[in-house]
């Protein structure tokens, strides 16, 4: 069965740009220019009506630019930014971009930002069959969240309760920090502090004191170092 094509936004304030994206996207199958906006705030009230997969993202644009937007959405859509200033490349890959296209650019270009895209979607198409979750109890005596092991970036253990820590809420349940990491056992999480157990494979960077993920600072512990630092060099390249 074929894959259904990524639902994209084209957010810019020239309309040159959006028809040359517009182009571009109509030779890619598996890309389908669902939606245009020409500024961010056109584009979050879209974002809140339709589905969509991947924004086509403008930097320099009137009152709210493409860098703002990026941080109010964080970790609801793919972003690829295109824009003709190479001053925001490092910190558009700090908010997770996908890409930074740089104005004016090719189709072969654009085409292997495509590709990026295709081989992230392969990564977090997710089957029920075979993605490890939880059962995440929350207020009410039958009341569960289903939470997917690889949607969670770090748990805090908050004195009778624990919150669980996703991309953009968190979940907070009545339980016990040695319960959930009991439940993470061999799923890539590692216990930092005596309140904190982190995915390795969602921390952006780390020093000798902290931690840094999904935009929080968490403190490693003494007690925790010798094994968090062995397991962060196993993955040194």
């Amino acid at each position: 069965m074929n894959e259904q094509p990524l639902k994209c936004l084209l957010v810019d304030d020239e309309p040159p740009a959006i028809r040359l994206l517009e182009n571009y996207l109509s030779k890619v199958p598996f890309l389908e220019a669902t939606a245009t906006a020409s500024s961010a705030f056109e584009a979050l009230k879209l974002l809140e009506k339709s589905t969509i997969d991947v924004i086509f993202l403008d930097i320099q644009m009137p009152d709210l630019s493409g860098i703002q937007l990026s941080k109010i959405i964080k970790g609801q859509v793919k972003i690829i930014f295109t824009t003709a200033y190479p001053q925001f490349a490092i910190e558009s890959y700090d908010l997770n971009a996908v890409d930074y296209l740089l104005k004016p650019f090719e189709f072969e270009r654009f085409y292997e930002a495509a590709l990026k895209l295709k081989a992230l979607n392969k990564q977090t198409v997710k089957s029920t069959s075979d993605t490890p979750y939880l059962f995440i109890k929350t207020d009410g005596k039958n009341n569960f969240e289903k939470v997917y092991v690889d949607d969670i970036y770090f748990v805090e253990g908050l004195k009778n309760y624990v919150a669980i820590h996703l991309a953009n809420k968190q979940i907070i349940t009545y339980n016990t920090l040695k319960n959930i990491e009991e439940s993470l056992q061999d799923s890539g999480f590692i216990k930092i502090h005596k309140s904190y157990i982190v995915s390795l494979n969602k921390i952006n960077k780390t020093d000798s004191l902290s931690v840094f993920i999904n935009n929080k600072e968490l403190p490693i512990g003494d007690t925790y170092k010798k094994d968090f630092f062995e397991a962060i060099h196993k993955r040194e390249l």
